[in-house]
């Protein structure tokens, strides 16, 4: 079995298309750079959607990207209720990233992805308005950042365009504020928070909030083992024609 995933890891590489198109990891390399210029909140759409591809079926941080996944040929919305949710406590976070083969502390490595993009309103409004029978809010949150979360996401509101940015300082910067701001009890989500309640993940995250580098580090080397996980290649999937549906 270890042979057999060690064989279909090795399919992937950087420069995978160097015989077949010589400049293809180039061009999109360009692309990704020339798209986020444009639109920084690019980055956390692209982290999303390879979070998502990997986990499903299967910004600031530079690292080379082994290519060689191909598209698949099955999209079933069933499929998603492996995705880590924000509402997961730290236990059950730990879980569904183990059943992908990564560990607790990739868990809290990749969870500072959430340093940049935004987050809709009903992804956390639990925590502000009916966070349990006794409470309405939750008292892990810092009381003036709930306050401020509750102007831009009032009780009620039925606006489903309503964000806010998941990280309160530096939104479109991929750093280490996520960190800090879960150690001032500022993490937006459940998910988020709850890695204090834990004292390995705890000290992860105190760890990160110290270094930007070893954490920066840490997430490429995450985010390529991530890429591993579930990989089609050869015969199985395709190559998509048009990347929002599967080839006739």
């Amino acid at each position: 079995m270890q042979a057999v995933k060690q064989a279909t890891k090795s399919q992937l590489q950087v420069g995978f298309y160097t015989n077949s198109c010589r400049r293809a990891e180039l061009i999109v390399r360009s692309a990704v750079r020339d798209g986020i210029n444009k639109d920084r909140g690019v980055a956390a759409g692209l982290v999303r959607m390879h979070f998502h591809d990997c986990f499903v079926r299967t910004g600031g941080i530079s690292y080379d990207v082994q290519a060689g996944r191909r598209d698949g040929k099955v999209s079933l919305i069933a499929e998603t209720s492996d995705l880590p949710g924000p509402t997961l406590n730290v236990d059950q976070l730990t879980q569904s990233f183990a059943k992908k083969g990564l560990s607790q502390e990739e868990m809290v490595t990749l969870s500072g992805a959430h340093t940049i993009g935004r987050s809709h309103c009903t992804s956390f409004s639990d925590r502000l308005y009916k966070f349990n029978g006794t409470t309405s809010q939750d008292p892990s949150l810092d009381a003036t950042y709930a306050a401020s979360l509750k102007q831009k996401c009032p009780q009620g509101s039925t606006d489903s365009s309503l964000v806010v940015p998941m990280d309160t300082s530096t939104p479109t910067i991929s750093d280490v504020s996520y960190y800090r701001d879960i150690l001032a009890n500022r993490g937006l989500f459940t998910s988020d928070q709850t890695l204090l309640s834990n004292t390995a993940t705890a000290s992860q995250v105190n760890s990160n909030s110290r270094s930007p580098l070893g954490w920066k580090r840490k997430f490429a080397a995450a985010m390529v083992k991530m890429g591993g996980i579930g990989v089609l290649t050869g015969t199985t999937g395709e190559i998509r024609a048009n990347c929002r549906v599967i080839n006739s």
